[in-house]
């Protein structure tokens, strides 16, 4: 006969009989007298489970994508059917699951970004940057130049919205970086309203100058409530007709502060200071670029910029009007250079100002020369009168962009002269198309 068993323990001898040993009996035993020992052994299970299986990506059904849009003609919608967000994300984004897990600390942290005038020329390439590099975007445009179409593309993806609002109202969000478009920067535009031009870089004047100081003033304080890195765009404007040439970030620059310049001109260097302002008082921190000429596609047809005017005039067999004798000069940046040299001032350690430009130089007449070569070599050139405060040359220096931010300008302009012309004929020519079709419907 098999004596009993005893299980000791600080207050009780127990008595258990093998033969009346249960499963019960077993698991009480680890619970009341083993606790941290099946404690450790969950985590180590747990564990080991978690770094050991592999999660198979569901069964779902095809993929099923929408018709491109007609019109545009230069972009599709891809509409995602019956996908799990967590997949969706990744077809967006480019990555796939492919069941190796990465360390956590070799992670790249994703950020959340707002991009105000995210719908405009400049804006709309940074977002595509932006977006292909795996980071949540929020764009917030009132639509004044921008166009829709041209963030049409991101709408059905995830880790994009879009906030249709005028930055001279405030506005609250959480984000890790703000990028500050948003302002009229073409002469028609910032010229048909002044007022709001300004405000959107002050706080309480009429219309343009809203954009300029109020605005910024409306997104530096949502900087500094969210902790977040505040980039400015300024512009080459803040040297008015320079009397330095080319321009170094040192320059304070040449403006007429009564001109019908003034109000772009005069509003960037507002915002400037505000934006020092807060970096010196309030610790905030902020980045200043100073854009020069930009042309791509994806600008408006009809903004009264130089390479806009003479590439939408050459098309329509138009004159290409030159104002003056043609003998002004400026430099021109493709605008992935130019997005481009923003990211990564936004990335660095550097507040600036930044010159962010092409340094190769031409007057207006060499630029009508290469749009000639490039769309109709028998395009005629139309003088007129010089426009009021005119700068007569537009040179930056790069030298401080080169060092410490390691950037310049790749793109030569007759390589992307053509891009341009390729989305300005698809452009002016569907509008011409729609048009017919709908008189013919009448």
């Amino acid at each position: 006969m098999r004596p009993e068993t005893t299980i000791q323990n600080d207050d009780a001898h127990v008595m258990i009989n093998p033969k009346r040993f249960s499963i019960r009996d077993s698991m009480r035993y680890m619970f009341q007298e083993q606790r941290l020992l099946f404690l450790l052994v969950g985590i180590a299970i747990a564990a080991l489970v978690s770094n050991v299986v592999v999660v198979f990506p569901s069964r779902s059904p095809p993929l099923q994508y929408s018709e491109p849009i007609t019109g545009g003609g230069s972009f599709h919608v891809a509409e995602l059917t019956s996908v799990p967000r967590r997949i969706a994300y990744e077809l967006h984004s480019g990555h796939v699951n492919t069941g190796v897990r990465i360390p956590l600390g070799l992670k790249p942290k994703s950020l959340r970004v707002l991009v105000t005038g995210g719908s405009g020329f400049v804006g709309s390439h940074l977002v595509d940057r932006l977006m292909a590099r795996g980071d949540s975007v929020i764009v917030v445009d009132n639509f004044f130049t921008g166009r829709k179409e041209n963030i049409l593309h991101h709408l059905r993806n995830p880790r994009f919205e879009l906030i249709r609002h005028d930055v001279v109202e405030p506005l609250l969000l959480e984000v890790d970086q703000i990028y500050h478009l948003a302002c009229p920067a073409s002469p028609v535009h910032y010229k048909y309203n002044p007022v709001k031009t300004i405000i959107s870089f002050k706080a309480f004047f009429f219309t343009d100058h809203k954009t300029n100081v109020v605005g910024t003033l409306n997104m530096l304080g949502l900087a500094k409530r969210i902790n977040a890195r505040f980039l400015l765009t300024s512009t080459s404007e803040v040297y008015g007709d320079p009397l330095e040439h080319p321009q170094v970030e040192t320059y304070w620059g040449n403006v007429n502060p009564i001109g019908v310049r003034s109000c772009y001109d005069e509003g960037k260097r507002v915002a400037e200071t505000l934006t020092m302002d807060y970096h010196r008082g309030l610790n905030i921190e902020v980045r200043i670029a100073r854009i020069f000429n930009t042309y791509g596609p994806r600008m408006c047809l009809d903004d009264g910029r130089v390479v806009s005017n003479f590439v939408a005039q050459a098309l329509r067999k138009e004159p290409m009007t030159v104002y003056g004798d043609g003998k002004q000069t400026r430099s021109f940046q493709y605008v992935s250079d130019l997005v481009e040299g923003l990211m990564r001032l936004m990335e660095g350690e550097h507040v600036g100002p930044f010159n962010l430009g092409n340094p190769g130089e031409f007057t207006m007449l060499e630029l009508a020369k290469v749009v000639q070569d490039t769309i109709d070599p028998n395009a005629k050139i139309e003088f007129r009168p010089n426009t009021e405060d005119d700068p007569h040359k537009r040179k930056p220096d790069i030298t401080r962009a080169k060092e410490l931010l390691g950037w310049q300008p790749m793109v030569p302009l007759h390589e992307g002269l053509p891009m341009m012309v390729s989305d300005f004929r698809q452009r002016i020519f569907s509008h011409h198309r729609e048009g017919g079709n709908t008189i013919s419907s009448v």
